[in-house]
C-alpha cells in the first residue's frame, strides 16, 4: 500500500509542472477554457476517463493487484481518508478536477462540485467497486456533498459580518 501511495505521490509532483499554465484572467476566457477542456480525453498528455466505469478501469490498470487487496482490506471510510492526500491529491491534479475535464464534468451531473469532493467520491466508489457493494452514487454524493455543506456552515456560523447595508425599494406609485 504504501509503495502505490509513493508512486502516486511521485507522478503527482512530477505532472505538475508541466502541468501548470497562468489561469484565465476574465470569466468569458475561463468558460471557454472549460468548454475546451471538457471535450478533451487527453490533458498535458494524461488519459482523463469520460465516466465512472471508465475511471475504475484506469485505476484498475494503474494499482497492483496486492495494493488493491490491501485498499479493499480497509472499510471505506479508513481508505479514503488514508488515501486522499496520495491517491485523492493525484485525481485532483492529473484528472484535472480544478481547471475541469470530462470526467470532472460528469461528476458535477452527479451533484458533485469541489475537488476534493470529486477524489473522495471516486475512491469510496472504487472501494465499493472493489469490494462487490452496491454502489449507491446518488447516496454516496448526497453524503459527500453534505459534509462539505455543514463544514462550510459551521465557518461561516461565527465569521464577521464586514458590511450590512438596506435598501430601499422605489416603487412605480411613489
Amino acid at each position: 500500500m504504501y509503495r502505490i501511495i509513493f508512486i502516486l505521490l511521485c507522478l503527482s509532483i512530477g505532472c505538475v509542472g508541466f502541468a501548470q499554465k497562468e489561469p484565465p484572467s476574465t470569466l468569458e476566457d475561463y468558460k471557454k477554457e472549460y468548454n475546451e477542456r471538457i471535450k478533451k480525453d487527453r490533458l498535458a498528455g494524461i488519459y482523463i476517463p469520460k465516466d465512472l466505469n471508465d475511471a475504475f478501469a484506469e485505476l484498475n490498470k494503474k494499482i497492483a493487484d496486492k495494493d488493491k487487496d490491501k485498499f479493499k482490506s480497509f472499510g471505506e471510510e479508513a481508505a479514503s481518508h488514508r488515501l486522499f492526500f496520495s491517491l485523492g491529491r493525484w485525481l485532483i491534479l492529473n484528472w484535472g478536477f480544478d481547471g475541469g475535464s470530462r470526467l470532472s464534468h460528469y461528476l458535477k451531473t452527479l451533484g458533485i462540485y469541489h475537488p476534493e469532493d470529486m477524489a473522495t467520491f471516486i475512491i469510496r466508489a472504487y472501494h465499493r467497486k472493489l469490494n462487490n457493494k452496491d454502489l449507491n452514487l446518488g447516496e454516496l454524493a448526497k453524503k459527500i456533498t453534505d459534509v462539505r455543506k455543514k463544514e462550510r456552515a459551521e465557518d461561516l456560523k461565527d465569521a464577521p459580518v464586514l458590511h450590512e447595508e438596506t435598501r430601499k425599494i422605489k416603487r412605480k406609485n411613489q
